[in-house]
């Protein structure tokens, strides 16, 4: 897909019950898709949805306790999702979120949901970004729908893709190319992209480059270790990649990305990179020059004639 074929959507969020916390309706201008979220405390408000009550695929979410920072999900399907996701709700003490996934016109049959699951959860899997609690994962060839119907629940999915990470969930987002295609060089996998780097007085060097909202330190960047500065921010963030094995002992004082690794923000980079909170918009410069990434982007928002 090229810049030129992508389009602007129109998503509706629709507070049921006039609450940001409480149950919300999301849906898609002109699609058949009907996504329900709630938290605990309105759980039994979304379990009582006549359109909940309906054939269709769920997803309960919340923290993983055995792996700091990460998202925990389980993902089902049912000819109830009501009925279902209550079932797979107390069978499970980790979400905090629940989703259910359905249709306005209730047209979704029990294969078209067993072949979603299914597809989600390989897409889920692929992309690494959350911890799955389903302990097999179904295979999307097994479910036997006519062409059709398949080309049907390929679109289904597309929109899915637009809606969850609306909604606060980037599990079905592939990984950046920086991250996904490690077995190319790194110059190769990141050409054309701006490079920017952090060059500090202890001689600490990174590199990283932005790709669709995230900003993704590159392997070999170095991170500064036991700096006695208090880490208010992302402390957490640094033990995890320390204990996932993406972040190792490099040299005293220092570790090193084994991995490439997207973080949220430069920020969140700058300050575990530093070891310290920091302002990752004036750490991080353009690779080669004194530009730092806010006078970069502040740049790039410049309108052409402004540019020229």
């Amino acid at each position: 897909m090229t810049d030129k074929d992508i389009f602007g959507r129109t998503i509706q969020l629709f507070l049921v019950d006039g609450k940001p916390s409480g149950l919300r309706k999301a849906t898609i201008h002109g699609w058949t898709g009907l996504v329900f979220v709630s938290g605990a405390s309105a759980f039994g408000d979304l379990t009582t949805r006549d359109e909940v009550d309906r054939t269709g695929i769920y997803i309960l979410a919340g923290p993983d306790a055995d792996r700091s920072g990460m998202t925990k999900v389980y993902i089902g399907s049912g000819n109830s999702v009501s009925e279902r996701i209550k079932q797979s709700a107390v069978k499970r003490d980790f979400w905090e979120t629940a989703i259910t996934i359905t249709t306005s016109d209730d047209d979704l049959s029990k294969g078209h949901a067993e072949y979603l699951e299914a597809r989600v959860i390989e897409f889920t899997a692929k992309a690494g970004r959350v911890t799955l609690d389903n302990g097999t994962n179904p295979e999307t060839g097994r479910r036997r729908l006519p062409e059709a119907d398949k080309a049907n629940m390929e679109q289904f999915l597309a929109n899915l893709r637009i809606i969850l990470p609306v909604i606060g969930l980037d599990m079905l987002k592939p990984q950046p190319r920086a991250v996904s295609q490690t077995i190319e060089p790194v110059d190769q996998r990141t050409s054309g992209d701006v490079r920017f780097e952090i060059r500090h007085k202890t001689g600490v060097k990174a590199e990283a480059v932005e790709e669709d909202g995230e900003f993704i330190v590159l392997e070999n960047s170095e991170a500064l270790t036991n700096t006695n500065f208090v880490q208010q921010s992302y402390g957490g963030l640094k033990e995890k990649l320390v204990n996932e094995g993406i972040l190792i002992a490099h040299e005293e004082g220092r570790m090193r990305f084994v991995k490439p690794y997207p973080f949220s923000s430069p920020s969140a980079a700058s300050a575990v990179i530093l070891d310290r909170n920091s302002n990752g918009r004036i750490e991080w410069k353009v690779k080669g020059s004194k530009q730092t990434y806010h006078d970069w982007q502040q740049s790039r928002a410049k309108r052409p004639q402004d540019r020229a």
